[in-house]
Order: structure tokens, then C-alpha cells, then sequence
């Protein structure tokens, strides 16, 4: 495995490489608060199969650029980073892997972009446009959401979250999943990329732009699809994936009952081999 820096769309996007060269490229696309290494249980087994991974700082994240301004942050904007990285690597046409946001922003490639997309993943994360719909029949899942409205606010949720060290974003993911799938060392790589000048502002700017989510003429996705989906999902009801799969032409499903929120790191052997077994289909 090696690491690198790509420009693309204006910035520059750090990322982590394995396998051959010239194999087919899988694009792995990490949630909030996580970098690259959020891939670890994922990029062995995959460059394993056959596949040239890449695992990207999406940006305002770690290594990766933070620009200023929520136009900087809106969903065209991410996913044409995502597209701009495989032209650096001189591929039209790539797997996509995406886990909470960055799983957004794969729905968002395979409905902007279906000509590049051979495949899409999405792990415990759901097309943007089905959230809005689906708060008005579940009031459940918008109380869960809430959060989202606070970081709308300027400055004050960076303040909150860096208080004490960062305790309440450390708390957030152990929440999250399972006990103990977090180790203190865990949390401390973590702490260390949030730390980094503009990284928090970054990382909530991925929520403050949702708002600007730009108008979509066709929801349909038409790129070959599959969920893979923590039931246990502190923050996510199922029915989120569910509408998903809805727009979908050809999508299908992976429920895995005790998984939570980062199934992929609890349940790495029933992932990857469901991730190898779609891909190679």
C-alpha cells in the first residue's frame, strides 16, 4: 500500500493505493469524521480479489485540501472530485464504495454520473433525496436527525466539538458502534486528523451544504447496485435504505441484524465477501 496526492476539481485529495496497477478500480469513499483508514478491514481483501483500490481523504478531511465556503462542500462538488480522481488515474469508469456520507456522495456519482460507475456499494447510508420524504413518515427518524439543525449553526458546533478534547466526537463513535469496536488508540488517529487547522469546519460544511443540495432531473440509479446495512444502526432506520433501493433499477440488498452504523469494521468477513462476490458478479 502506498499513499499519494491527486489534483482534481480544483484541489488536491490525498489517498492510499493497493494492487495491481492496472486492475479494475475500486473507489472507497469514507463517512463524516473518518479518513482513508476507515477502509483497514476493506483494502487488503478487496486488492486480494483482484481489485486496484483507492482509498481517498475526501475533502476537508486529514491530508486532503479544506476550502473555504459551502459552495465548496455541496454534493456536485464532491462527487466531481470522485470522478476527477479516477481521470488522475486515467480511468472513465470505476467501483464505488461509499459508507454514511461518503455513501451519499456514491448515490449522488451513480445518479449524476452513470456512464462512469460500473458498480455501486452503500454502506449503512442512503440516496440524499429520499431523507426529506422519508422525515415526514417517520418522526423517529428526524428526532435522530436533529443534530443536523445544530450544525447549521456558524462556529458553534466546531466549539462544542473540540471541548474537552474532542470528547463528545470521541463519544459520538463509540455510540455508534458496537462496545469496544473502538479502541482509546482508535480514537486517538481520529483526534489527530480532526485536530488538523480546518478540518472540523470541513467536516461540517458536508452538513451545512446539504441544504444547497443541487435539483436532480432523473432519480433513477441505473448503475448495477447493493446495500449493505447494519440493522442496529444507531442513527439510520432501515427504511432509509429501503427507499433507496426503490430508485434503483437493478439494486439488492445485504441485512446484517447485529451490525450497526460501521457494519464494515464489526463484520469485515460477511462484508467482504459480500463487496467480492457483487463486484465479480
Amino acid at each position: 500500500m502506498s499513499s499519494g496526492e491527486h489534483a482534481t476539481n480544483g484541489i488536491t485529495l490525498h489517498d492510499v493505493q493497493a494492487g495491481p496497477a492496472h486492475a479494475p478500480l475500486a473507489i472507497l469513499l469514507h463517512g463524516f469524521g473518518d479518513f482513508w483508514w476507515g477502509w483497514r478491514r476493506q483494502i487488503g481483501p478487496l486488492t486480494a480479489a483482484g481489485f486496484r483500490v483507492v482509498a481517498p481523504d475526501q475533502r476537508g478531511y486529514n491530508l486532503s485540501e479544506k476550502p473555504i465556503g459551502l459552495k465548496a462542500y455541496d454534493l456536485d462538488t464532491l462527487a466531481a472530485d470522485i470522478v476527477g480522481l479516477a481521470k488522475a488515474y486515467g480511468r472513465e469508469k470505476f467501483i464505488l464504495i461509499g459508507h454514511d456520507f461518503g455513501g451519499l456522495v456514491g448515490w449522488w456519482i451513480a445518479s449524476r454520473y452513470p456512464q462512469h460507475v460500473e458498480r455501486f456499494v452503500a454502506i449503512n447510508s442512503f440516496h440524499p433525496q429520499v431523507l426529506v420524504p422519508y422525515w415526514r413518515k417517520s418522526p423517529t427518524q428526524f428526532l435522530r436527525n436533529i443534530y443536523m439543525g445544530f450544525y447549521q449553526i456558524p462556529w458553534l458546533p466546531e466549539a462544542v466539538l473540540r471541548m474537552k478534547n474532542f470528547a463528545l466526537m470521541r463519544q459520538l463513535y463509540i455510540r455508534s458502534g458496537r462496545p469496544g469496536i473502538f479502541s482509546q488508540s482508535d480514537l486517538d488517529r481520529y483526534q489527530k486528523t480532526w485536530s488538523k487547522p480546518g478540518a472540523m469546519t470541513g467536516m461540517i460544511n458536508w452538513y451545512r451544504a446539504m441544504r444547497r443540495k443541487p435539483h436532480i432531473e432523473n432519480l433513477r440509479i441505473a448503475v448495477p447496485t447493493m446495500v449493505i446495512w447494519g440493522n442496529k444502526d444507531f442513527y439510520l432506520e432501515k427504511g432509509l435504505a429501503e427507499a433507496s433501493l426503490d430508485l434503483c433499477d437493478d439494486g439488492r440488498a445485504v441485512w446484517i441484524e447485529n451490525g450497526t452504523h460501521f457494519v464494515h469494521l464489526e463484520e469485515p468477513e460477511i462484508v467482504n465477501r459480500a463487496l467480492i462476490d457483487f463486484l465479480k458478479a
